[in-house]
């Protein structure tokens, strides 16, 4: 039980409490201009420039998303993504580049160690990337000139995103809940906003009962295209005169079902996930968090501006984008105890700061 739901019990629930609402002001005109020269650079600078257009891009959506008459800032610079991702780069072409030039130097033994090795290398780094990207993005935020800051650590991470999805995916979905609770624990669970941290514990009997439709939804829908499937394979397999064309046809219009069905399934998890996540979210163990998307709603939006999106050739994107920003934060709200701007004046005065110095020496965007 979080400490708001304590306090609710005990019937200590401080008085004038009020809802502060999230919005967002960005335009899908205002952010094409954005976008359009953000993509001109990056073709025009063989991609060394799309550090910067995240940057330019993150400032844009943060400081249009707004909390009670302010906005959110972003502080990254484009250097610091530049080198992470330099980083990165370079390991992952050492990663694939290392057993062939093992193999065309014949050395087999290595070869064979190096295929062994490397996967189990690269699986233990994971974790360590997913807690410094989620650490960076929280240290690069700030509100009311206040920065965020992340606590999670490497184990909290390997269960969240290594542990959780393969427990979800052995079990066909049917732990992805639990997948769920670990994850939105560790990523809102570790916040903290001017040293007062976020406490995040969603229930799995709430998360469940989001997940029995999408469950639904891919049984029913999933089982006979499967079943079409490999009828379809064994009638490609049977090596009969123009069967082998057909079949393949098939089975591509099967596998792209299967993918559509997952996918409309997954936006109706993923809304009502974030829902549960958040409203189980309290900030300093006194203002909640909340979280009203409408799964339908939400499901429309994503396919909508994913169609839109295709149909023009991706210049639909920007719209597309702000589309979403602006739904997702209407839905999105923080119930105050008490004054928000004396709480916040009270952060602001308190709030350990995390300079630029921590950022000059370690802040580096190693994250995927």
């Amino acid at each position: 039980m979080n400490d708001a739901a304590q306090i609710r019990q005990r019937g200590e629930e401080p008085e004038g409490r009020h809802v502060e609402p999230f919005s967002f002001t960005g335009t899908g005109r205002e952010y094409f201009g954005i976008w359009i020269v953000n993509i001109l650079l990056t073709i025009i600078t063989l991609g060394i420039y799309s550090a910067w257009a995240k940057v330019r891009r993150q400032r844009y959506f943060y400081g249009n998303t707004r909390l009670a008459g302010h906005s959110f800032d972003y502080h990254a610079r484009g250097l610091q993504i530049l080198i992470g991702r330099i980083v990165v780069l370079v390991a992952l072409i050492a990663y694939t580049a290392l057993p062939s030039v093992l193999a065309l130097m014949e050395m087999l033994a290595l070869f064979v160690v190096a295929n062994l090795v490397l996967p189990i290398l690269l699986l233990i780094a994971m974790p360590w990337l997913f807690k410094r990207g989620l650490r960076f993005n929280a240290r690069v935020t700030s509100y009311r000139n206040v920065r965020l800051d992340f606590h999670g650590g490497y184990w909290g991470a390997a269960v969240a995103y290594l542990i959780g999805p393969a427990l979800a995916a052995l079990t066909l979905g049917i732990l992805a809940p639990l997948a769920s609770r670990w994850m939105w624990r560790y990523t809102l669970g570790n916040v903290s906003y001017g040293g007062r941290k976020v406490a995040c514990e969603p229930q799995l009997k709430a998360l469940y009962s989001q997940w029995w439709m999408p469950a639904l939804v891919v049984l029913i829908g999933a089982a006979p295209l499967t079943v079409l499937g490999i009828a379809m394979f064994g009638v490609a397999s049977s090596g009969l005169a123009g069967s082998e064309e057909n079949a393949a046809a098939a089975i591509y219009l099967v596998v792209i079902g299967l993918m559509a069905i997952y996918g409309f399934a997954g936006l109706f998890y993923r809304a009502g996930v974030r829902n549960v996540a958040f409203n189980a979210s309290v900030l300093d163990g006194r203002h909640e968090f909340a979280s009203r998307l409408g799964r339908r709603r939400y499901a429309w939006i994503a396919i909508s501006n994913f169609v839109a999106t295709i149909l023009t050739l991706g210049f639909a994107r920007p719209w597309a984008a702000v589309r979403m920003a602006r739904y997702v934060a209407s839905a999105t709200a923080l119930t105050v105890s008490g004054t928000l701007d004396d709480y916040l004046n009270q952060v602001e005065e308190t709030g350990p700061a995390i300079g630029a110095e921590y950022m000059d020496m370690e802040g580096f965007d190693f994250g995927f």
